[in-house]
């Protein structure tokens, strides 16, 4: 079989991602009457159909999406590789994206950044906040952002902050017209605040241990949010017990608008850690976001 020329497999594969041969043409910069063309010649060669085509939108076959799935590294590498070269240069440049939870941005990313930024203004970094678990590769990020035991083996995984635990916490008011509880078991007699996040694939389920055992709890009560922010404010209201990382809430503990219980139940464990493909050559950009953030307690 003939050497396919490697702007034929960009192309397919900027197809693949736009669903259009009108965005994907827009993006690369030819015409999609040229891109279609050469999508077709593409396809005599090797000798099957890549794309299903309609009126409405372009998808690719199952032909098509193997040899995406086998070609994808490899053009991954080749784009980073050039992106790498075109980097060196005195300072640092280029975008950063990077997929993270709201907490780690907040307390890890963005006060390094704020330090950072001003000193190199040819860096730009996009951090993408969402409470689900994110294919880094497949949605094109550099980096993510995720508690450290819960990353893959395939990736390069950097420690940017120190081990963490959770608290359990609810006001003064609410503890006044109920005893607080002793054990995890006793949740079950109080108005606890939810919290669903697309990771769990339902309702975050309170993980408790002591002693060696473990122990996860399923809570109830009338309040679900999805964001630790707004179960915060709820358990300051007297809307139930919340639990939430423990530096989260140590301000409001110290100041008395919240009351710690279950403290002897809450080990700590591996914080957060920015991870990236083991195969993926760092920018310049990206070494020096890395070192920036990186925990060195």
């Amino acid at each position: 079989m003939a050497r396919q020329p490697i702007n034929d497999l960009l192309a397919l594969r900027t197809i693949a991602r736009e669903r259009s041969f009108t965005r994907a043409a827009a993006q690369i910069g030819v015409s999609p009457s040229a891109l279609s063309h050469a999508i077709r010649a593409l396809e005599e060669r090797v000798g099957v159909r890549l794309l299903t085509r309609t009126t409405r939108s372009v998808a690719p076959t199952d032909a098509g999406e193997r040899l995406l799935d086998a070609i994808g590294p490899y053009l991954d590498g080749i784009e980073t590789e050039l992106a790498a070269l075109g980097a060196l240069r005195d300072k640092p440049a280029g975008r950063i994206r990077i997929t993270t939870g709201i907490h780690a941005a907040q307390t890890i990313l963005w006060p390094a950044l704020a330090k950072l930024l001003p000193a190199y203004p040819d860096i730009e970094v996009e951090l993408a906040v969402q409470t689900g678990f994110v294919d880094i590769v497949a949605e094109r990020f550099d980096a993510g952002v995720r508690l450290g035991e819960t990353i893959g083996q395939d990736m390069i995984a950097v420690r940017i902050g120190p081990d963490m635990r959770m608290a359990a916490v609810g006001s003064p008011g609410y503890f006044a017209e109920h005893d607080p509880p002793a054990t995890p078991h006793d949740l079950a007699g109080h108005r606890c605040i939810n919290l669903r996040f697309p990771t769990y694939g339902g309702l975050y389920a309170w993980e408790f241990e002591r002693s060696g055992r473990a122990l996860n709890v399923r809570v109830e009560g009338q309040l679900i949010v999805n964001e630790i922010l707004l179960a915060r404010r709820a358990a300051r209201d007297g809307a139930g017990i919340a639990y939430l990382p423990e530096d989260y809430v140590a301000e409001d503990i110290r100041e008395g608008r919240l009351t710690r219980i279950l403290a002897d139940w809450c080990p700590p464990f591996p914080g957060y850690h920015l991870y990236y493909p083991n195969r993926r050559q760092r920018s310049p950009a990206m070494t020096l976001l890395v070192e920036a953030i990186r925990f060195r307690g």
